[in-house]
């Protein structure tokens, strides 16, 4: 849609994309110690209803200044809903149920996401501004819900009943920064994450431009990875849930490796819904189980923070990987984005491979069967 409508390179239109993830990365320095001190349930409704009104002006806006004032307002507000939904699950469930848990919030995500883009793919047809105002109207509605029906779950220490001798906790981001060990894990998982978002942010692009393949197509294979979640994602966690976290996402990113590759071997909507297929594999295997070891590393007062600094995973690999993939395509060949992607998604299996080796992940603590 910024392609056509600001008719600039595709280099260009990602690099919006990544002052989307840039503007998400700075808000982060603010959104864990907000949502550890003020609570969940705010974050989510600032979020939801910062990110409705973007939607509606995105729908009406021709101008690049003014698609990047937008792309900032999003950028800013879309983590506070990512960290509060994370941290307020980290708080209801113990930690061995924790990947299950995640595993139905992605089913209950995805199930809109597979009715999403089957619908909009037609929708677009008729209208954009149609489009983004049906999505803008949902995702109020959502707020909506939250507000009404949805208790807040941060548990608050009152004045004078901490232990006697017990620290305070620190409000910043320094513990987690010292968390050399986390810190490894997302630098790994950044890397899966800039093959995944290849994969579904340029393949529309890709197949359509240079394979004719068109947005009603493309519509399907997005839907398509959405129902893989919905009837297939509880299932596979209830399996990896079995087993300690890294090897399982050493594999899950080979599912990545291959998934992004095999798009360079394609030239039709089958051969892409094939590729989503294997990548929606490993989509399934990775993120609740990703969320859930981070989850369970964190201190129960500093989720917030630890899922911030995850969350900044996702924030660099779609800032970073788009644009990688926007230059190959503009200055070496398109099919150059996907051999990159295979590449990225091998060398982060062998990362998740090495860090299980670590002391601390190995002697973790994993959920029985």
């Amino acid at each position: 849609y910024m392609r056509q409508r600001l008719a600039i390179p595709l280099t260009g239109v990602t690099l919006l994309l990544t002052l989307n993830s840039a503007t998400g990365l700075a808000a982060t320095a603010v959104t864990g110690p907000l949502v550890d001190r003020f609570g969940r349930k705010g974050a989510m409704l600032v979020s939801l209803v910062a990110t409705s009104l973007s939607l509606v002006l995105m729908g009406v806006a021709s101008t690049l200044l003014l698609w990047v004032v937008l792309i900032i307002i999003n950028g800013a507000f879309s983590p506070l809903y990512r960290v509060g939904s994370d941290s307020m699950v980290a708080d209801l469930i113990e930690p061995e149920r924790r990947p299950g848990a995640y595993a139905l919030l992605r089913m209950g995500n995805n199930l809109g996401v597979a009715i999403g883009p089957s619908v909009g793919g037609f929708i677009v047809s008729l209208s954009y501004l149609l489009a983004f105002s049906i999505a803008a109207g949902a995702q109020f509605a959502f707020a909506l819900l939250i507000l009404f029906f949805v208790a807040e779950t941060l548990s608050r220490v009152a004045p004078g009943t901490r232990p006697a001798g017990q620290r305070r906790p620190e409000s910043g981001y320094g513990p987690v920064l010292r968390d050399r060990t986390f810190l490894t894990f997302c630098s790994v998982y950044t890397l899966a994450g800039m093959a995944y978002s290849l994969m579904m942010v340029l393949l529309p692009v890709y197949a359509k431009e240079n394979f004719g393949v068109p947005e009603n197509q493309y519509g399907l294979i997005m839907a398509t990875n959405a129902t893989m979640v919905v009837l297939f994602q509880y299932g596979i966690t209830r399996v990896t849930e079995r087993y300690h976290h890294l090897p399982v996402l050493a594999i899950g990113s080979l599912f990545y490796a291959l998934g992004v590759g095999s798009v360079a071997l394609g030239s039709s909507f089958p051969a892409f819904l094939v590729s989503m297929v294997v990548l929606t594999i490993g989509e399934m295997i990775m993120i609740p189980t990703s969320t859930a070891l981070t989850a369970n590393l964190a201190p129960p007062d500093m989720r917030g923070r630890y899922m911030s600094v995850y969350g900044l995973t996702w924030g660099i690999g779609f800032g970073i990987g788009p644009v990688l993939g926007g230059f190959l395509n503009d200055n070496v060949a398109p099919v150059a984005i996907w051999y990159t992607g295979l590449v990225m998604g091998l060398v982060a299996t062998l990362g998740f491979a090495l860090l299980a080796r670590e002391r601390r992940f190995a002697a973790a603590p994993e959920p029985s069967p």
